[in-house]
């Protein structure tokens, strides 16, 4: 190609990938939102520290095909940028270079025409600092000449390295070389990490604190502003439209496969990106797997079927759980183990209220489960160690569908899970007519100065409610398709 062609196949791919997407979504947090963060965060923080993230690596699914990438939610929080092969440096004072002052540096992928017009737009330098409002970016190839010296300060914060981040060889300023570069500039390499059996322990210091961070994020993000709220209450309720859904289309020919597709059809439909997490839909005995997601068995038949699904809807994921008859009507045992399983959450939800906490949560469901199961005869006594309730009753949804917590005290707008269940495998040490039953109801519940609020409650939960439902038509069920050899 002479240069005349060459400088035209340039100018063509910069026309390409220079203009931004128009007609986007609206309600994307804004850059106000993600700059208040990083100000909280810096308050937060030990005097003469600073914050290391790191995005999230890309990951392969097989060959030359990756999986879709997702942002590691603390990264996502803080800056709102989407794309890999980045790292953002939050410092608690102002730094000076060369009598410029700073107090946050992010380092981006740098713009590349040919990788735009192959994997899509990047932001680049320009955009993350209109668009994202940072005075100080900068592209990731630069990261190795960052004017600071992390030997000054009294805490270097991040998230300890998993070793699961793959070289690109041909790219010097991908994820691995500025995590390389970065435990080069932290002496990271010369910390002990294990001490061989009978050798003196030899306290060595250092200024890097893996764990502290963790502890400082959570603190932030476990209480929801009134925007992330809005996207929430979104996400739960699309969630909750998904069961609805379901409930009118289900008949006991569908299977498992059919059934989640009908809830992520319904996500599409309100325009969420992405699951929170891998749907579980199991009918009968594949219930009783807390998180079985191959969703193979191909007719529900007469059993009950559980679906566990949440959609995540810019970066906010739901967790809802619904558990329904297949033929639209619940039998004498299937009734009474999802009744407990109701007045159990129904105690659970009283309790989500300012100043409780996890362990009363669970308390207050886990109490009238046993008494119930004690007096259908399948436990021995109200006391007796068992699995038919093998998990936690809450945890907090957000970011991450169990989001960063510290564990403490209920406060005010914080949202959390209330998810009693019942899980009888075929095999266990009962009556044989309570085996293969297996129901979990979930639900998202706000907390209040004013008592729980359930984001989800739209779907039905009481049996009777979710029998009138099924009742009604879906307009799936006229949706034909052909037969295939």
């Amino acid at each position: 190609m002479n240069a005349k062609l060459l400088f035209r196949a340039v100018t063509f791919l910069l026309t390409l990938v220079t203009f931004a997407q128009t007609d986007l979504p609206q309600d994307y947090l804004s850059s106000d939102f993600h700059k208040e963060r990083r100000e909280l965060l810096r308050k937060s923080m030990p005097a003469n520290s600073v914050a290391v993230f790191f995005a999230n690596p890309t990951r392969n699914r097989a060959n030359d095909v990756d999986y879709i990438y997702h942002q590691d939610p603390n990264f996502m929080y803080l800056t709102g940028y989407k794309e890999p092969n980045s790292v953002l440096l939050i410092f608690s004072e102002d730094q000076v270079d060369g009598g410029s002052f700073f107090n946050e540096l992010v380092y981006v992928q740098k713009r590349n025409p040919m990788a735009e017009m192959w994997y899509g737009r990047r932001l680049g330098v320009e955009r993350v600092g209109s668009e994202l409002g940072f005075a100080n970016a900068f592209n990731g190839e630069d990261f190795k000449n960052i004017p600071v010296d992390f030997s000054t300060f009294d805490k270097v914060l991040f998230k300890d390295f998993q070793n699961d981040v793959r070289d690109n060889k041909r790219d010097k300023s991908d994820l691995y070389d500025l995590i390389e570069q970065f435990k080069t500039k932290v002496s990271y390499e010369s910390l002990p990490t294990k001490i061989p059996a009978g050798e003196e322990i030899v306290e060595m210091k250092t200024n890097i604190d893996v764990k502290g961070l963790r502890t400082l994020m959570a603190s932030l993000r476990e209480i929801k502003t009134k925007e992330e709220l809005v996207l929430l209450k979104k996400a739960c309720e699309i969630s909750a439209v998904g069961q609805i859904e379901i409930m009118k289309a289900m008949h006991s020919g569908m299977s498992e496969t059919e059934i989640q597709g009908v809830h992520e059809f319904v996500y599409k439909k309100y325009n969420v990106e992405y699951e929170g997490y891998p749907s579980i839909v199991g009918a009968g005995n594949n219930g009783c797997m807390l998180h079985y997601i191959d969703n193979t068995k191909m007719s529900a038949g007469k059993e009950m079927v559980l679906m566990d699904l949440g959609a995540e809807y810019h970066g906010y994921t739901a967790d809802v759980t619904r558990t329904i008859p297949a033929n639209g009507k619940f039998n004498k045992e299937q009734k009474v183990i999802y009744d407990l399983v109701y007045k159990a959450q129904e105690a659970g939800i009283k309790e989500t209220v300012v100043g409780s906490d996890f362990r009363k949560i669970d308390k207050a469901g886990r109490d009238i489960i046993n008494e119930g199961l004690f007096k259908l005869g399948i436990i021995d006594s109200i006391k007796q160690k068992h699995l038919y309730f093998p998990h936690g009753t809450s945890h907090h949804i957000g970011l991450d569908v169990h989001d960063l917590s510290n564990r403490g005290p209920l406060k005010e707008n914080m949202i959390i899970t209330v998810e009693p269940g019942i899980y009888i495998p075929e095999g266990s040490p009962c009556d044989e007519k309570w085996w293969g039953i297996a129901v979990r109801i979930e639900d998202c519940i706000l907390v209040t100065k004013d008592g729980p609020v359930n984001f989800s409650g739209m779907a039905p939960r009481t049996s009777d409610d979710i029998e009138e439902m099924m009742k009604e038509e879906s307009i799936l069920n006229a949706f034909k398709l052909p037969k295939l050899d």
